[in-house]
This record gives structure tokens, sequence and C-alpha cells, in this order.
């Protein structure tokens, strides 16, 4: 008797524990899921579904994006929102795209995180019958054409200002044709549109000036860690750098923070000018201190103009292919104490 009922303890007690494991284990998926699951949309709501993907929160630019966003497609607004972090992942956005196909959502809106791989499931959604609108990225241009309408910044102008900066501060500084101005860029994400614009349109501007050597272009990943590591390559391989042209304020940070360990000085009293684009609250009081030359805003607050661009989809109308976001450019000659105040992000 004593036997078995030791024997019968032990299943006990091995049941137990296998449930357990596989209960922490099923567990630890959710944590480890790379997509945020989001609730199944009843056919019966009388509100506008909207299905949002966003490629991911890499920067503090990005996090202003998706507030935006957040803030117009609410309930108050006569919105259900559906939104999906894709953690910098096509694959997850791709995922998230189809979820909101299944769950039949009135618009779907996204961040492309790389401009090709999406005909497939933009032509899905074509067939549902759901209109896609592009947000702050864009997809190849041979694929647009199955999306109604994009919302963003002009990345291609955004280049040019940077260019056209660097002129007038290189005429102001009694810089000559004949003297070489040696630059070095920080690109973001590879395949980006934003990092591609910004890049086309700085090109532009710098192929009319000979003596502008960029010595190298290299992808940063829009983050500051990945700034600071290829700045500090950078600083090792060429000796007299005179531009950093970084293409977010986050890698800007990490490159600035690169360029002062390895003794260097940066900004309108240094040795290296800065140029950087996004134009956050933190970069922007740098700019206000002289630590960067100038910064090319690329607005975030894109929420509004998308529920415009749905709003008259609605109401049956037709749309722009293209709307642009308002932007400026940043120096220390015009960033006030009430600019700062008024920058949310």
């Amino acid at each position: 008797m004593r036997t078995n009922w030791k024997h019968n303890e032990l299943i006990v007690i091995f049941i137990l524990t296998v449930t357990i494991f596989l209960a922490v284990f099923v567990w630890g998926l959710g944590l480890f899921t790379d997509i945020e699951e989001e609730p199944y949309v009843s056919e019966e709501t009388d509100r506008i579904v909207v299905g949002v993907s966003q490629l991911g929160s890499e920067s503090g630019w990005r996090t202003a994006n998706t507030e935006s966003v957040q803030s117009v497609f609410t309930t108050e607004n006569g919105y259900f929102l559906l939104f999906s972090n894709a953690r910098q992942k096509q694959e997850n956005q791709i995922k998230a795209i189809r979820s909101f196909i299944s769950q039949r959502v009135d618009y779907i809106v996204f961040a492309p995180v790389v401009e090709n791989g999406w005909r497939t499931v933009l032509q899905e959604a074509k067939e549902a019958g759901i209109p896609v609108i592009m947000m702050d990225r864009k997809v190849e241009a041979a694929d647009q054409d199955l999306c109604v309408s994009w919302v963003g910044t002009d990345s291609r102008q955004e280049g040019v200002k940077a260019g056209r900066w660097l002129e007038g501060h290189l005429r102001k500084e009694g810089v000559t044709e004949e003297e070489d101005v040696n630059i070095v860029v920080l690109t973001g994400t590879e395949g980006a549109s934003s990092a591609i614009g910004r890049s086309m349109g700085f090109a532009e501007v710098a192929h009319k000036h000979a003596n502008w050597k960029i010595l190298e272009e290299k992808c940063a990943d829009f983050t500051s860690a990945k700034g600071k590591e290829v700045m500090a390559g950078f600083l090792r391989k060429y000796p007299d750098i005179d531009v950093v042209v970084s293409q977010n304020d986050d890698m800007t940070f990490g490159a600035i923070e690169a360029i002062r360990e390895a003794g260097r000085t940066v900004g309108v009293y240094g040795e290296i000018s800065i140029i950087s684009f996004d134009a956050v609250h933190d970069a922007l009081e740098m700019v206000a201190d002289g630590t960067i030359n100038v910064d090319i805003e690329c607005n975030p607050n894109q929420g509004e103009y998308l529920s415009q661009v749905i709003s008259m989809l609605e109401k049956g109308q037709e749309v722009e292919k293209d709307y642009y976001v308002e932007e400026d450019i940043f120096t220390i000659d015009n960033v006030t104490e009430e600019v700062l105040q008024e920058r949310n992000y």
C-alpha cells in the first residue's frame, strides 16, 4: 500500500511539473512575440476602423510620430484603432497588414520599413477593397499604385536643404572652391525611403562642388548606439573630417559623443560642423547652444493629415497621391525659448 501511494504521489508531481513548464513556456512566447496582438473587430461597430502598422520605435522622432497617430484615431473622434509595432521587421508589418485584412478594417495606414517587397500584400488589400495609405516613408514606385495616398515629409528636399545650408555656411566661413571640404555621412536604415531621399537630395548639391569630398557614407540604422560606432570608425580612418552629415538626431547624438571622446570639438565654435535631421527637442537644445550647426526638420505630426485624407475618402472625394507636412530649418539664430517650449517631441 505504501509503495503504491508513493508511486501515485510521484505521478501527480510529474504531471504538475509538466503543466507548470508548459504554462511558463506559452507565457514566454507571448513575451517575445515581435508583433502586438490586437482585439478582434466586430462588424457591428459604427466607428471607422483603422489598422496602423508602425515600423518600430527606433527613435524619439518615431515615438512622436506614433503619438500623433494615436492621438487622432480615438473613440472620441469616431475611430477604432488597431495598432501594431513591427520592431523594424518587414515580416512583422506584412503579418500585421494581413491581420487587418482578415479583420476587415476600413483603412490601413503603414510606414514601410523598407521600399521593396510589398506588392503581394498590398494587392491582397486592394482585392479586399481596403484603401491603404502610406505614412512617413514610401514603397517603391512600381507598387505605389496599390496605395491611395501618402502623408509625410519630402526627404529628398530635406537633403537639398542640408546641401544648400552647407553652401551658405562655407561662403560665410570664407572657404573657397580650391579648398577641400571633407565630409562623412551617417545614413539611416538601408532601403528606407527617408534615407534614400536625404542621400539623393544632398548629393544633388554636392555634385556641383568639386571640392566637396564625401569620404564615406555608412549605414548607422537611425540609432544612437550605431551612430557612435560608425562615427568612431570614421574618426580612426579619416583624420581631417570637416563636416558630418547625420540623417537623424539619434545618430547625431551618438556621433557627437564619439567625436568628443576622440578629443575633437563640434558645432558653431568647434572643428567639425554637424548637419542633422529631424529637429527633436533635445537636438534643438544642442542647436541653441551651438553644438549642432543646423537641424533640418522632419515633422512627425502626421496624424491630422491622415485623418483628413480618410475624411475625404469617406465623403467619396478624390485625394492627392502625396501630402507633404510643413517643415523648417533650425540654426542657432532661430531656436528661441518659445520654439523649445512648443516642441513636444
